[in-house]
């Protein structure tokens, strides 16, 4: 019987230690050694001129199941990811009926299980109803957490008021993540949305409705005592103002806020429509910064798919939203190229950041006893995203002709290589994860 289950050989390695050749062994899903590992392997997997990352770990998805599955699921949504190169996901709560309860957050882990393709977690929603339950609750197997709407919601998930996220907070010990803008301002703003006028987006959820929720958020957090996460951080002032709070908060950004600016709506139209919004370039800038200081904690796409017709209505009816989870790893590595941010930097946003933030167990690094989950990418390979590229149900990305230079080649999930040169080689081996704070 061979030592190793698998060996992935002559790979420049990229992991606490730096980055250097090496190969890594695999036995039984797991790395079991690092650096010269002979070759007594049933399988040797040459990683010559490739790079090996920590698996990404994207933690903030939208796969619509159930109830939604027209837009995406479960299956369609994690092929999506492993074919750009992710192997976990943290999918949200918005799904009809909403994941707020034991009943449809367990019926999610069963759906996901040995049907996904890559490993992942869901969110259970935050409510006024079910407070009384989230200690229960986020410390269920496969839990990420609980997550809050404070805008940008409707029913029982939108909880816009102070004493309801206090309420919220003090139920629970994890960290919780929060979509921060002020519902109370984006009401009395809907007058600004212009019909017709994607470009009016940002102005009625203009970057003072951000900055104040976020503002109420972190007071309620230093009130409580409790960790907070700002999902999708869009303006230059949260950036500012963040980073003299992060003893209690975490930040989110994402590709779109780092590559996007206001010149998407001439050129997307609503396909560029998000919330928080797509802003301009000092916004963009201002981001970028938070990224070089180390404000922002990690990378997650908000992947937010809808069908072309939900997006093709006339704003402001079109839906807000867009693909994300196929172009995360692309998007970014083409950043990396162009000098934006390092290599290791990226693997800090992308699985170590995710690791530190959210004590997930044995993931997030490459290293001696942790899980074999891979991102394997050649850094020199030009490429064109395109929308047959993206395997999401909704078949089509904001990229749609981008030219990037860094491309995702396989995708590896405890061991087990899923995806391979932009082929589906192992599907279905999605398993929950574990975290620290709910062994």
């Amino acid at each position: 019987m061979a030592q190793y289950d698998t060996i992935f050989k002559n790979a420049t390695v990229v992991n606490q230690d730096g980055e250097g050749l090496a190969d890594i062994a695999v036995r039984h899903g797991r790395i079991v050694a690092l650096g010269d590992v002979g070759s007594d392997a049933s399988e040797i997997v040459d990683c010559k001129r490739l790079h090996i990352l920590p698996g990404v770990i994207d933690t903030q998805v939208h796969f619509r199941e159930p109830g939604l599955t027209h837009k995406e699921d479960l299956e369609s949504g994690s092929l999506s990811a492993v074919m750009g190169g992710v192997t976990g996901v943290f999918e949200m709560p918005n799904t009809d009926p909403l994941t707020t309860t034991r009943q449809t957050f367990e019926a999610k882990i069963a759906a996901g299980t040995n049907r996904m393709h890559c490993d992942f977690a869901f969110y259970i929603g935050g409510t006024h109803e079910n407070v009384g339950q989230l200690g229960d609750l986020e410390k269920l197997p496969g839990c990420a957490g609980i997550k809050v709407f404070m805008g940008s919601s409707t029913g029982s998930l939108l909880v816009q008021d102070d004493a309801g996220v206090e309420a919220i907070l003090r139920a629970i010990s994890r960290r919780a993540a929060f979509h921060s803008e002020d519902e109370y301002m984006l009401e009395e703003r809907k007058h600004l949305r212009v019909p017709g006028d994607p470009s009016s987006h940002p102005v009625w959820r203009s970057p003072e409705v951000a900055m104040s929720c976020t503002t109420r958020l972190v007071n309620l957090a230093r009130k409580t005592g409790k960790r907070i996460h700002v999902l999708h951080i869009s303006t230059k002032e949260e950036i500012v103002y963040l980073a003299d709070h992060k003893d209690v908060a975490s930040v989110e950004v994402t590709p779109h806020h780092l590559t996007l600016d206001e010149t998407a709506y001439v050129k997307l139209g609503t396909y560029a429509q998000m919330n928080p919004p797509v802003r301009d370039k000092a916004h963009r800038e201002g981001i970028w910064k938070g990224v070089a200081n180390g404000v922002a904690d990690i990378l997650g796409s908000d992947h937010a798919p809808h069908t072309r017709e939900e997006k093709d209505h006339p704003y402001p009816e079109s839906h807000s939203g867009m693909t994300g989870v196929q172009t995360l790893v692309p998007i970014m590595l083409d950043h990396v190229n162009a000098g934006r941010l390092s290599l290791q930097r990226f693997v800090d946003m992308s699985s170590a950041g995710p690791n530190r933030l959210f004590g997930i167990a044995n993931k997030g690094r490459i290293a001696v006893g942790y899980d074999a989950d891979f991102t394997v990418v050649d850094l020199k390979r030009r490429e064109t995203i395109t929308n047959e590229w993206v395997r999401s149900r909704a078949g089509w990305t904001p990229y749609d002709g981008v030219t990037v230079i860094g491309w995702p080649v396989g995708t590896v999930v405890r061991g087990n290589t899923v995806m391979w040169q932009g082929e589906l080689v192992t599907p279905s081996i999605g398993q929950p994860m574990r975290f620290l704070e709910a062994l």
